[in-house]
């Protein structure tokens, strides 16, 4: 089990904060999400201190990477991570509350095109690798 702080705890530290994160960076990793990166979210926005954007080649390995890594949250947390949009998958979105997962398929990724409403505007646009 790792060091993450259990689920009733409403704030994390940062150090679990920072673990929660390479967790999630690990499985997307693992599973072979395309194009994944991080915006710091910390300072500007208090919904989460990490947004991370990746693609999966099609819904269905979008709802694969999705499930799993909500498996592997309430396994090395045992906090429940809460998932959007997993019966269609063209875009999923995963809240495990210190760090927001949005999983796309490419071409979804590119029209919404979060990085760049984010100001992250030095990420890769989807398609434009």
């Amino acid at each position: 089990m790792s060091n993450l702080a259990p689920a009733n705890d409403t704030a994390l530290g940062a150090e679990s904060v920072a673990a929660l994160h390479a967790l999630v960076m690990q499985s997307l990793d693992d599973d072979q999400a395309q194009e994944i990166i991080s915006i710091p979210l910390e300072g500007k926005s208090s919904i989460a201190d990490h947004m991370v954007i990746a693609n999966g080649r099609s819904s269905r390995q979008v709802a694969a990477i999705a499930q799993h890594l909500a498996e592997r949250i309430k396994k090395e947390t045992g906090r429940s991570a809460r998932v959007e949009g997993l019966p269609v998958a063209d875009w999923v979105l995963i809240d495990a509350g210190d760090v927001i997962v949005h999983l796309f398929k490419p071409e979804v990724r590119s029209f919404y095109n979060l990085e760049r409403m984010w100001g992250f505007v030095d990420a890769p646009v989807a398609g434009n690798a």
